[in-house]
């Protein structure tokens, strides 16, 4: 099994790096939180022309995918860069309706998969039962799409008070009842389940990202802050802290691309925990050794400081994806 990135797979993460470096991201989480969409929406489009949403959808409907280790290489960059918006619940949509249209329903796909292939829409989604009640950012989404226990699935007609997260860049609130019914039938329930799991693998990869950007913002830190007149960087025990951090991160990549390659529920469900939790224990390392400073929101750190931990939650729980890896 081959978990090294091939030279292609490289250049698409140089690239987008390179874009997203040179956008102002923080500039623009900071704007999403405070209710401006139009900077964060201005990385869509950059993100939308370097490909990054055609990889979630089959080339029938205008993409080049389904390609999951593509995916993972673009979210963990999407998590690195901080890139706010529904980016999770978009790719989720179109696995959602694609595998609709694998199963015999594709009036649905035909309809809606070009413009997320394209970048032109932004969709959110809610899975009922069995998922969180709240859609994200249903107020910059160009539709919310919510499956049901009843085996359907529907555009939602609008949605509750919108309400900040622990991460105020993750906008939350419930979809309206009712809506325009877009399929009926068993296979929703089959479909919305796949959808899940590839919201919980891309979620796995914007994790990891958010934990290795944690971890270079704080070995830069303590290489510049001094104590006794020595780097904080040469002491022992932050050495040891650091090299803790790095090593979680890098046991969860391979988890990371061997979801990819096999795209298993049981393996998703492994990568989730680690990169989660790999990307908690990065928070806590960066605010412990960045100090009192790590509290300030005026920090850019606080930015991926706040999305590590609802990232570890989001599309499945520590807990629940142990109890996957543990049935299977």
């Amino acid at each position: 099994m081959r978990f090294l990135l091939t030279e292609e797979q490289r250049a698409f993460e140089h690239s987008l790096d390179a874009m997203l470096s040179a956008s102002d991201t923080p500039s623009a989480v900071r704007a999403w939180a405070a209710g401006n969409h139009a900077p964060g929406r201005a990385v869509w489009a950059r993100l939308a022309e370097a490909g990054v949403f055609a990889l979630a959808v089959p080339e029938a409907y205008g993409g080049v995918g389904p390609l999951p280790a593509e995916l993972a290489v673009a979210f963990v960059e999407l998590g690195r860069h901080a890139v706010p918006g529904p980016l999770v619940e978009t790719v989720a949509a179109a696995a959602l309706l694609t595998r609709l249209a694998e199963l015999g329903d594709g009036s649905a796909a035909k309809r809606l998969l070009p413009g997320l292939a394209s970048g032109e829409s932004m969709a959110s989604l809610a899975l009922r039962p069995g998922g969180s009640p709240y859609a994200l950012d249903p107020d910059a989404a160009t539709m919310t799409l919510v499956a049901s226990g009843g085996a359907a699935l529907r555009i939602a007609p609008g949605y509750g008070v919108v309400r900040a997260s622990l991460d105020p860049a993750r906008r939350l609130a419930v979809p309206l009842a009712g809506g325009e019914v877009l399929a009926e039938g068993p296979r929703v329930d089959v479909a919305a389940a796949y959808a899940a799991d590839v919201a919980a693998f891309v979620t796995a990869a914007q994790s990891l990202g958010v934990g290795l950007a944690l971890l270079d913002r704080t070995v830069a830190y303590v290489k510049q802050r001094t104590q006794f007149g020595t780097p904080i960087g040469s002491f022992q025990a932050v050495k040891h802290r650091l090299a803790d951090t790095l090593i979680r991160l890098e046991f969860a990549r391979p988890l990371l691309y061997g979801a990819a390659l096999s795209m298993g529920p049981a393996d998703i469900a492994a990568a989730k925990v680690m990169a989660g939790e790999a990307a908690y224990e990065a928070a806590r390392t960066a605010l412990q050794l960045h100090g009192a400073v790590g509290y300030t929101d005026e920090l850019d750190l606080s930015l991926w400081l706040r999305k590590a931990r609802p990232l570890r939650d989001a599309w499945g729980t520590p807990a629940e994806c142990r109890a996957r890896v543990l049935d299977a």
